[in-house]
């Protein structure tokens, strides 16, 4: 059964939204401080180690409630059960929506077409941890004996994106093995890769489901082709490994059956990092630090399943970011995490947000007459101070904002940390409080504030931390899309630029550049004949 379709905007609830939106779109965030002095408190969730405080927002208890009726009113909860099971919840692809099932307890029970996955699912866990001791221990040999000393994903989007995320945000943990990405089929950005490997101490990982990915096949057989400068076709097996579900055409490129790891269709690229296409984040941090990651967001996926609207952090961010861009008209949404370590976090959330919900049709298939999906953004602090916060003070488009930062460092180095951390506390007090009810006699120098914020404050960055801050913003995307009434779990968006890219392809290599528009035969005109 798929997710129920209702317009979130003929419900009752969003009638009241409106109403009460009306009476509180013009307080200050600061008055709701100075009447209410234990505000902090009151609107901050503890959760392990994660404490998230939304006080600094646009809301009042009364916001909660509302938002509450209107989750119960189109069944939230309903929906996560059939999230969490296996329903086909992903009906224009008609399929389920499992990654969870990726980091699920062992012991669980998930029915996929009558079959339960989560053997398959273990047998695949069994698979990675002993591929990447083998390979990490050094028992794993190259073509000339050597040990692998660098690791190589080829992959692009999910295939890519969160891999890559995940290794550089946990560098910390990180073991002897070099690992590099490469996704763009940009062949300068390849060359200058693998211009700096060794071929016989060095080991790719093509991460394609269907194994005729574009970018990824095109950059795969260029390295492939360098590779075989020197070494042979009998070489490949022992260099070459793939996370595919074509397995013909995998084992077609000369790939070892036995170093297939399975992709599943009920798993979406953009949250696939759970299973064999976290393959690059087990051989980088080692297998215990990967199944921490794992039990990171297994224990996030129980806090949304099982706790009260009102203690949930998914779904209170949820109904945050909805209440801006639905009823303040804010579109954007900045991630500022205060850890160089995340620098890339917020390109990660950009897919897993706008990929999913950037969506024109409803679950009924009609257009929507609302904003759905929200333009995500970021940098890491305090780099972000130095670089745009100047329009997040003083612009005229306001910008709700993320700040996620860690009680703890990593290097224990404290004086460049409570440094560090003074400047994220300061910058979500200077958003809300600017000079308001100061006497500021220089426009130029006059700060409304009432800019709002979350924010995350957590332990320390670890594996486990991690998996629960990817987990956290997941499901808060998932209820995004639950209320806008849209299906975030296809991505039909990105088709059609690739079918004209093929097209085009077609064209600069026949030289042809006529039959489109006058523009574009401009533009071919140029890029084939200009230079020469």
């Amino acid at each position: 059964m798929s997710l129920d379709s209702n317009n979130p905007l003929k419900t009752k609830s969003w009638l009241k939204l409106i109403n009460h939106f009306k009476k509180i779109k013009d307080i200050h965030i600061l008055e709701h401080f100075i009447s209410d002095k234990s505000r902090g408190k009151k609107f901050s969730i503890k959760w392990k180690d994660f404490l998230l405080d939304f006080s600094k927002n646009n809301i009042d208890g009364e916001t909660i409630n509302l938002f509450q009726k209107l989750l119960n009113e189109i069944n939230l909860k309903g929906s996560i059960e059939k999230y969490f099971s296996g329903e086909k919840i992903n009906l224009t692809e008609s399929r389920p929506v499992l990654h969870t099932a990726l980091r699920a307890d062992g012991m669980s029970k998930i029915l996929v077409e009558g079959k339960n996955i989560m053997s398959e699912i273990a047998e695949t866990r069994d698979k990675i941890k002993l591929f990447s001791h083998e390979v990490i221990s050094g028992n794993y040999k190259g073509f000339k004996g050597d040990k692998i000393e660098a690791v190589v994903n080829i992959g692009i989007g999910g295939s890519e994106l969160g891999p890559s995320m995940v290794v550089e945000s946990l560098y910390h943990y990180k073991n002897h093995i070099k690992t590099y990405f490469i996704s763009n089929v940009d062949g300068d950005h390849v060359q200058d890769i693998i211009s700096d490997l060794l071929p016989e101490k060095t080991l790719f990982i093509i991460v394609s489901k269907t194994f005729t990915t574009t970018e990824t096949l095109t950059n795969a057989n260029t390295v492939r082709e360098w590779f075989l400068k020197s070494a042979e076709e009998k070489d490949i097996p022992k260099h070459f490994v793939a996370v595919s579900s074509n397995v013909d055409e995998v084992i077609n490129y000369g790939i070892d059956p036995d170093n297939i790891f399975p992709m599943w269709n009920w798993v979406g690229g953009r949250f696939s990092l759970w299973g064999s296409a976290g393959l690059s984040i087990s051989l980088s941090i080692g297998y215990q630090n990967f199944s921490e990651l794992l039990e990171g967001a297994r224990e996030m996926d129980i806090h949304f399943k099982t706790s009260e609207y009102s203690e949930n952090i998914p779904v209170i961010l949820a109904c945050i970011s909805l209440w801006y861009n639905n009823f303040f008209n804010y579109h954007n949404h900045g991630i500022i995490a205060y850890s160089e370590y995340l620098k890339n976090f917020s390109k990660y959330l950009q897919q897993a947000s706008m990929e999913s919900n950037g969506k024109q049709t409803d679950r009924s298939g009609n257009f929507v007459n609302y904003e759905t999906g929200q333009i995500i953004w970021g940098q890491t602090g305090s780099n972000a101070q130095h670089s745009f916060f100047q329009l997040l003070h003083q612009g005229t488009k306001i910008v709700p904002l993320d700040f996620i930062g860690f009680s703890k460092p990593l290097k224990g180095n404290n004086t460049h940390h409570n440094i560090l951390m003074s400047n994220f506390f300061a910058q979500t007090k200077a958003l809300m409080t600017g000079t308001f009810k100061i006497k500021v006699n220089d426009n130029h120098k006059f700060f409304n504030g009432n800019r709002p914020t979350n924010t995350i404050l957590i332990e320390k960055l670890s594996p486990k931390n991690l998996g629960s801050l990817i987990s956290l913003y997941e499901h808060k995307i998932f209820t995004l899309g639950l209320i806008w009434n849209i299906f975030s779990f296809d991505q039909f968006g990105v088709e059609l630029g690739k079918k004209l890219a093929k097209d085009i392809l077609s064209d600069i290599n026949s030289g042809n550049y006529s039959g489109h528009d006058s523009s574009t035969e401009s533009l071919l005109k140029e890029y084939i004949f200009g230079n020469k």
